[in-house]
């Protein structure tokens, strides 16, 4: 996969909470060139995969939902001992979590449900996938 894009409505929120709670450093910010005032950004999430977002400032996109042919949620694989970590700097943040085996479940700052897996890539818990 090249990237997956989310929305994003506050820029510096996004790229505080993905880069300085999350780690997951930001890699590049610029001008979406398909909406002129709109930034396009990306972090490295790992395996050689991308996190992209993109703000629309000035259009009225409403809260996120959850709606068929929409997110559910974006399941990151990291090694178990950045999971341990990424969780400690979660529960730090005051960020609510719920951990279902070696799943890690919580909402972004705009409501995307973001999961933490600490199971390698092609595996979860402990079966391939592929």
């Amino acid at each position: 996969m090249h990237h997956v894009a989310l929305l994003s409505q506050d820029v510096e929120r996004t790229i505080r909470f993905y880069q300085d709670v999350l780690g997951f450093p930001l890699t590049d910010l610029f001008e979406n060139r398909d909406y002129p005032g709109s930034t396009h950004f990306f972090f490295d999430i790992g395996n050689g995969n991308a996190l992209a977002f993109f703000d629309l400032p000035g259009l009225d996109l409403g809260p996120y939902a959850e709606v068929l042919g929409g997110l559910h949620h974006l399941a990151i694989s990291v090694p178990p001992d950045e999971w341990a970590e990424r969780r400690q700097r979660l529960d730090e943040a005051g960020v609510s979590t719920e951990c279902i085996s070696s799943s890690l479940y919580f909402r972004d700052p705009d409501g995307a449900r973001i999961e933490l897996i600490s199971d390698p890539l092609g595996e979860m818990y402990g079966h391939p996938v592929f």
